[in-house]
């Protein structure tokens, strides 16, 4: 492509043994350096003095140990990636310490700006492409990929949304007939309304306190109406049980002007804490609403199995308003180990506290029974 200005030297050369790129510019030779990071022996080599430009492609399946080693020995540092699992080490260490530039925020899913969350370092800029940052395809080409691809699915979350999502699998694959509008969820004739509520007050995580608002239709349906997420990290006050319980009420009575009064609030059992002050508060102020510790012995993995069965029967929807919940479902998985991961998932662990009660009276429950074995589904 330039002639004679450059010269490629794969096996490199009687001064430089490495495999390295050679082109004469006006103020004199420039060399590049290319290896892998896969072969630590030639690595090692290139990384033996200080470096001008360092350029990692796919830095999210690089070996970590090169990645912290070269970060430090070179002037400016770009790096591409795919997404990828949202736990590895490199997304904590360097990707998630970046930041887009303001100028580009409102074009960031709301999932991945929520991911850059490790406290930021000046000047490393994060860029997102899409689709439409490709000039090379056309409007019918792009939405070829769009259409090869099922939503719901990995592939299609890492590749056309551009978001990470684990490996090893999504727990819940969901499409778009499982999402609804506010108003096709106003057509349902509802049985039972209830709460849900999972509990977090950590500083030192994303983990969050949430409230979802769950409807059982007379058909047989549960469908997520509502959702909220409070975290206590980027807080300077960060709030108690004893907080949680007005901004619990005032959730519960946008609940009961929205869509209809859910009286049965079911709250984590294992927050002791935070159960107190709210049966306290019914105590005191005469609340008609009931807390009520949340029934956990069935197990979360089957509670996926009845949440999956349900979404593929489309006796499972969601409002589309619910974003964090959307958002949950699009990364919580399984671990290398086949276990469902312990991240990712309060608010579905709050939704789920809040249809256990009526699991009965969701899809066709005797079908489902009969196939799902184990004393804890009942």
């Amino acid at each position: 492509m330039f002639g004679s200005l450059v010269e490629y030297k794969g096996a490199g050369d009687a001064n430089i043994k490495l495999a390295h790129i050679k082109f004469t510019t006006a103020t004199g030779i420039k060399i590049i350096y290319v290896c892998g990071y896969g072969d630590k022996r030639r690595w090692e080599k290139a990384l033996g003095g200080q470096l001008g430009c360092l350029y990692i492609d796919e830095i999210n399946i690089g070996d970590m140990e090169f990645i912290r080693e070269s970060a430090h020995r070179c002037e400016y540092e770009l790096t591409s990636s795919n997404p990828d699992d949202p736990n590895l080490p490199v997304y904590k260490e360097y990707l998630n310490r970046s930041r887009p530039l303001a100028k580009y925020i409102d074009r960031y899913p709301a999932e991945l700006l929520n991911q850059l969350n490790e406290p930021a370092v000046d000047r490393w800029i994060h860029w997102y492409f899409t689709f439409d940052d490709n000039l090379g395809l056309t409007e019918e080409q792009k939405q070829d990929k769009i259409n090869a691809l099922a939503p719901g699915t990995k592939i299609y979350k890492n590749k056309i949304l551009g978001l990470r999502g684990k490996a090893t699998g999504l727990a819940f694959n969901y499409t778009k007939d499982n999402i609804i509008t506010r108003v096709q969820a106003k057509q349902f004739i509802f049985k039972h309304f209830s709460v849900g509520v999972d509990t977090s007050y950590s500083k030192q995580t994303h983990d969050k306190l949430t409230f979802v608002l769950i409807g059982t239709t007379m058909n047989n349906k549960c469908v997520v109406l509502k959702t909220r997420s409070f975290n206590n990290k980027d807080r300077a006050v960060p709030f108690a049980p004893s907080d949680v319980i007005p901004m619990l009420i005032m959730f519960l009575e946008e609940c009961k002007e929205e869509w209809d009064f859910a009286r049965n609030v079911f709250i984590d059992n294992a927050d002791a804490g935070t159960i107190a002050e709210a049966q306290k508060s019914k105590r005191i102020n005469s609340l008609i609403y009931n807390f009520i510790p949340s029934w956990k012995k069935m197990t979360n993995i089957t509670r996926v199995q009845l949440e999956q069965t349900w979404l593929h029967s489309l006796d499972f929807l969601i409002v589309d308003e619910c974003k964090d919940l959307l958002e949950e479902m699009n990364v919580y998985g399984f671990n290398e180990d086949g276990k469902l991961e312990d991240a990712n998932d309060h608010v579905i662990q709050a939704c789920q506290y809040a249809w256990m009660p009526f699991k009965k009276e969701i899809g066709n429950w005797e079908v489902i029974r009969a196939l799902i074995k184990g004393a804890d589904i009942d």
